[in-house]
């Protein structure tokens, strides 16, 4: 499957991996400061990952009417430059010892305010960047670097915590959204738009645009529907996943690191295998067939005990996991993105984050309180169950729309 994307692709792909290597390196990192600098229990872990995503999602609703009917690259840049700042923030407060737990949950809200508005216009822009039968290849580029990136990145961030505390790497994630910002101002060529009559209309019906779309259309109100469930389901494990190794368990910050990254290779192999698998067997078979298998795995995680058993048990259940999705994602994002009208890309795309932001805040929470009412491992073990039931909202079948219904 090699295509040709041209260098303005080439140019958001940089931004993109520049800035996901940044978040990777920087993974756990805002756990890692509650817990260990800050000596936040569990419920506090859980509300800091919870609260960012939650706070964030409301302030980004009016923010699918506003990136949808700006030029998409300015939108970017915009974004980039607000994460940077609120990243460098941390260690501005830190080294003088001013750092405090308010304030990682202002930096959390503000960059996951921006991260919503970045990926609606980038996700808008690549639709008008890149032909529509070139997006699966497109998008699987973009989950291959996500992976290698969440291979490389949490092992290399945990031996910068180890030697340079973990305030270290939330400075090179900053600088990797400035670095980011500078990519996006290399592509060259047009930009997209929705018209400004559009804007005429009233600011709610805009507001609920995006969902309306997506509940009208069969296909996409399943996928949503078991995206939003399944994300919030694996995202509830990560809190609790960082208080059960670092806290309890004791687990050194590069082992924890390791046991993130290492699984990722699963997730570029199957990034890279992710086209030729639609080739042969069919995009829906594919989509159905990894789609049920990611549910399986994370029940695994129910049998984490401490020290290497421990680590390979994480390890062994994260690396079937993510090689599942890396498979599954590009086509997920491919049908997405091929049943959204271009002027409405970014409008569809901010509903989708904002829901599974809300969704994940809100399991959050949720699972927050079962781990203190139990244990992290019990929380984690219950996830992994409801897990299993979540490929029945996968859609039975897919058309797709003519390419002219999708365009306007």
């Amino acid at each position: 499957m090699r295509a040709k994307l041209g260098p303005s692709f080439g140019w958001l792909w940089s931004a993109y991996a520049v800035s996901t290597y940044g978040t990777w390196i920087a993974f756990g990192a805002f756990p890692l400061i509650a817990v260990r600098v800050l000596h936040s229990p569990a419920f506090a872990v859980s509300l800091l990952e919870a609260a960012g995503l939650a706070v964030a999602a409301v302030a980004a609703v009016p923010v699918g009417p506003c990136v949808e009917h700006r030029t998409k690259r300015r939108v970017m840049v915009a974004m980039d430059l607000i994460r940077f700042l609120a990243m460098t923030s941390v260690p501005i407060a830190y080294l003088p010892g001013l750092l405090s737990y308010g304030q990682l949950l202002v930096v959390s809200v503000v960059s996951g305010t921006a991260n919503i508005a970045f990926t609606a216009a980038s996700g808008a822009y690549l639709k008008y960047l890149v032909r529509s039968d070139h997006l699966l290849v497109a998008n699987g580029r973009f989950e291959g670097t996500s992976w290698v990136a969440t291979a490389a990145g949490p092992p290399l961030g945990g031996a910068l915590i180890g030697l340079l505390g973990p305030v270290v790497t939330v400075a090179a994630d900053a600088i990797s959204y400035l670095l980011s910002a500078l990519g996006v101002l290399r592509i060259r060529g047009g930009d997209v738009a929705a018209p400004r009559s559009r804007a005429s209309r009233s600011r709610g019906a805009d507001l609920l645009g995006g969902w309306r779309f997506i509940l009208h259309d069969r296909v996409l109100r399943r996928l949503f529907f078991n995206s939003v469930t399944v994300g919030g389901l694996i995202m509830t494990t990560v809190p609790l996943l960082s208080v059960l190794l670092l806290g309890r368990y004791h687990f050194p910050a590069w082992q924890y690191g390791l046991a993130f990254g290492v699984p990722a290779i699963g997730g570029f192999v199957g990034a890279r295998l992710s086209a030729c698998l639609v080739a042969r067997y069919g995009r829906h078979q594919v989509m159905i067939v990894f789609g049920w298998l990611r549910s399986f795995f994370p029940l695994g995680l129910a049998f984490t005990q401490p020290g290497v058993p421990g680590l390979l048990t994480v390890i062994i259940v994260e690396g079937l996991l993510i090689t599942c999705m890396g498979i599954f994602n590009p086509i997920y994002a491919t049908e997405r993105l091929q049943r959204t009208p271009v002027h409405h890309a970014a409008q569809i795309l901010s509903a989708w984050s904002i829901s599974s932001k809300l969704a994940q805040a809100t399991l959050m929470v949720i699972w927050g309180v079962l781990a203190t009412l139990t244990s992290p491992l019990t929380a984690i073990t219950i996830s992994g169950v409801l897990l299993l039931a979540t490929p029945l909202l996968l859609p039975k079948r897919t058309h797709m729309p003519d390419p002219t219904d999708v365009t306007s």
